[in-house]
């Protein structure tokens, strides 16, 4: 899991040496087959994190997350069918997870399909009354919207409670949009990034 530490801090080349190293050692672990893929994504060599997902999916079809990084590749690529596609299978397998419908917002959002993600809001404010949702679930959707403020508002409800995947807010690709405002850079200051 060391490469993971290596990404986070934008030490890509290192964290592909050590993941190669794992995969090497646990040829048949398909997290470490999505873990190049979502390596590759972070580190914005976008075809490559497509392909090596493609290949993913043909070890196992129906790995949730394989789906979900592969649908943030397209939407890099300005591929939005293939995006909502992609995150739309990923709510099927996940059992419509919270973070499903967030990645599914955002595509929506991006693709030009407002009304979709703000039904999808909704529904992620319904399901917070009987369930957790990580409030970066809501800010993906907003940031899908270009809402900036409203994004950012809802990170730092997640840093107020010390959600540990925002340690990938300085390297994924996801967070783009807000890198130039005020209150993002003051936030990955508080938090050491």
């Amino acid at each position: 899991m060391y490469h993971h530490c290596l990404a986070l801090n934008e030490r890509f080349d290192e964290a592909m040496v050590e993941l190669e190293r794992a995969r090497e050692l646990d040829p048949l672990w398909l997290v470490l087959h999505r873990d190049l893929g979502s390596l590759l994504y972070n580190w914005r060599r976008y075809d490559e994190a497509i392909e090596q997902l493609r290949k993913t999916l043909e070890l196992d079809p129906n790995f949730p997350l394989v789906h979900r990084v592969l649908g943030l590749a397209y939407e890099q690529k300005g591929m939005f069918e293939e995006a909502i596609a992609a995150f739309q299978k990923e709510r099927a397998l996940s059992g419509g997870s919270p973070l499903s419908l967030a990645f599914l917002g955002h595509g929506y959002a991006l693709s030009g399909h407002r009304s979709e993600a703000h039904k999808l809001l909704d529904e992620l404010r319904e399901i917070s009354k009987g369930r957790y949702v990580p409030p970066r679930a809501m800010a993906f959707v907003y940031i899908g919207l270009g809402e900036k403020d409203r994004a950012i508002e809802w990170l730092e409800k997640g840093y107020e409670e010390h959600d540990p995947l925002l340690a990938k807010l300085k390297v994924d690709p996801i967070y783009d949009p807000l890198r130039s405002h005020p209150r993002f850079t003051d936030l990955l200051r508080r938090m050491g990034l």
